[in-house]
């Protein structure tokens, strides 16, 4: 059985939108993208992030997300290859309702069929560690769902004010237990979080 672990890089106000650069997700007229990557200066934060790229078994990615790593990971430079390899060797599980296979991205796969049922399937039926990167929509199905074991969480010290968020509004009570932390020297905070009970 696949352990579910979700990566995301959040503010201190919970958006997850585009945190890697300004054109990245400008949808709703979000105009903050790129807001994480000052916090990465730090070499524990790098190690930790790389370390969840490495350690994964497969990856579980939403449309977006697949777009663009697979527009962009496919032709990193050499610099870059210590997450470029991992990324593009591994499998990928892709959900999507306007994409069709075979997929471009090498290694990467539609979940199909009913999602909520899909995903159930794919993690009972999977062996190791599925990460979910980014995938902020497929994340809160995912958390609807309880289909996460883990929430691998960089929470930024900053304020965006608005933006797309892995956490619905719903009134739902979900107790969370901190099994690791660690705070890098840009300020950041690694969170590490499994559900309670």
């Amino acid at each position: 059985m696949y352990k579910t672990i979700v990566n995301e890089f959040l503010s201190l106000d919970g958006v997850a939108q585009a945190p890697g650069g300004g054109d990245e997700d400008t949808a709703d007229g979000f105009a903050h993208g790129g807001w994480h990557m000052r916090y990465m200066g730090d070499d524990g934060a790098q190690r930790r992030v790389l370390r969840g790229i490495i350690d994964a078994d497969a990856f579980l990615l939403g449309r977006r997300t697949y777009d663009i790593f697979a527009a962009y990971w496919p032709n990193a430079g050499k610099e870059e290859r210590v997450i470029a390899e991992p990324l593009n060797a591994k499998p990928k599980h892709v959900v999507s309702r306007s994409l069709s296979e075979p997929l471009a991205w090498n290694n990467s796969h539609l979940v199909k069929g009913e999602l909520d049922q899909a995903l159930g399937t794919l993690k009972r039926d999977g062996d190791g560690e599925l990460h979910v990167i980014g995938s902020t929509q497929l994340v809160r199905t995912l958390l609807a769902l309880g289909l996460v074991d883990e929430l691998r969480l960089m929470i930024d010290p900053v304020i965006v004010g608005g933006g797309k968020r892995i956490f619905e509004d719903d009134g739902r009570l979900r107790p969370l237990r901190l099994v690791d932390s660690y705070i890098a020297g840009t300020g950041a905070i690694f969170a590490t979080y499994v559900p309670e009970g």
